[in-house]
């Protein structure tokens, strides 16, 4: 109960603040310009003064937060690469030297590399498929909220979840995993199946995969309603069939939307963290960049320099492709 109090006392506290904030801003600079001058041409440039600025007025909270939260830590990361373990000797770049040669770094590169390979394409399939056939039936809009609930899920619950599903339990034992109960029944053998070594990493991309697809399916059910009733129309008389109309009609126009889908799922993947650190913690070979971070940055006595290091890797690795999305979606607002 303490502890909904204070939620509530925060999100009334910071949404009084911000009125506070815009209110007060707002009239201090209508008593600075007034709108009424001695003049004309003074009540004029008042104005203009006050709308040139007011703005800023409201971008001034959250370009402070970027400024904190965002520019300064990816200043102070680049700047802790280049110093020790307590972030104190300047060391230079002994902590890339160090990555290049570190075998766990390799693996990590080799895992995240999978898991871009993988998860961005079938989530984007997946939710390209399920939009398409849930806008065909009666109940495509409880089919599409089911599919979509994962969502809300947060990844250390979605990873609780699918660490019941495989579960193991020593052969002759009672399987509570729901894939070992499935292959138990088939007459298989139970399995640890998140202990296997390389194959465990597809496991884990499961979990992702589930999440994400609904996200995929919502952007692309959205653009799939937004293409002109007139080519299918148009190809459905010159005798193109469904699968013709799908790939060859539909799929083209919505191709810059499906880039900016894959795209940000791939930044997610770039950065994917909470489902192996809850299942794994990088252990049976499948530790990722942003967990492997954790690991130097917090753990085995903490090694501000390396940590930092790694995080200026999955700095590097995100921001262009973040920059291709940004560009690829502004085209797509553009064009429509």
């Amino acid at each position: 109960m303490q502890q909904m109090i204070y939620a509530v006392l925060t999100i009334v506290g910071g949404v009084l603040a911000c009125v506070a904030y815009f209110w007060g801003t707002n009239f201090i600079l209508d008593r600075i310009f007034p709108p009424k001058g001695p003049t004309a041409a003074a009540a004029s440039r008042n104005l203009r003064t006050a709308n040139a600025i007011r703005p800023w007025l409201f971008l001034a909270p959250a370009l402070f937060a970027l400024t904190i939260y965002l520019v300064y830590p990816v200043v102070e990361s680049v700047w802790l690469s280049l110093h020790d373990r307590a972030g104190q000797n300047f060391v230079g770049v002994r902590n890339y030297q160090w990555m290049v040669n570190d075998g766990e770094f390799r693996q990590s590169i080799f895992n995240n590399f999978l898991w871009l390979l993988v998860v961005p394409a079938l989530s984007t399939f997946f939710g390209l498929v399920i939009a398409a056939l849930t806008d065909r039936i009666w109940w495509g809009n409880i089919a599409k909220t089911l599919i979509f609930m994962p969502m809300a899920i947060s990844f250390v619950g979605a990873a609780v979840i699918w660490k019941f599903i495989y579960d193991y339990r020593a052969e002759g034992s009672e399987q509570i995993g729901l894939l070992n109960a499935i292959v138990v029944a088939f007459g298989g053998e139970p399995q640890a199946w998140i202990t296997l070594p390389f194959w465990n990493n597809f496991f884990l991309m499961v979990i992702l995969i589930w999440i994400q697809t609904g996200f995929a399916m919502v952007i692309l059910s959205a653009a799939l309603r937004g293409i002109p009733e007139e080519t299918i129309e148009a190809a459905v008389i010159d005798g193109a069939n469904g699968w013709q109309i799908f790939f060859k009609i539909m799929v083209p126009q919505i191709w810059g939307t499906i880039a900016v889908v894959w795209t940000t799922i791939t930044i997610l993947v770039l950065k994917v963290f909470d489902i192996v650190l809850a299942m794994t913690n990088g252990q049976w070979q499948s530790q990722v960049l942003a967990n492997l971070m954790f690991d130097w940055m917090f753990r085995g006595g903490g090694d501000f320099g390396r940590g930092a290091a790694i995080a200026v890797v999955i700095m590097v690795l995100v921001i262009p492709i973040m920059i291709w999305n940004i560009r690829n979606a502004t085209k797509e607002m553009g064009g429509r």
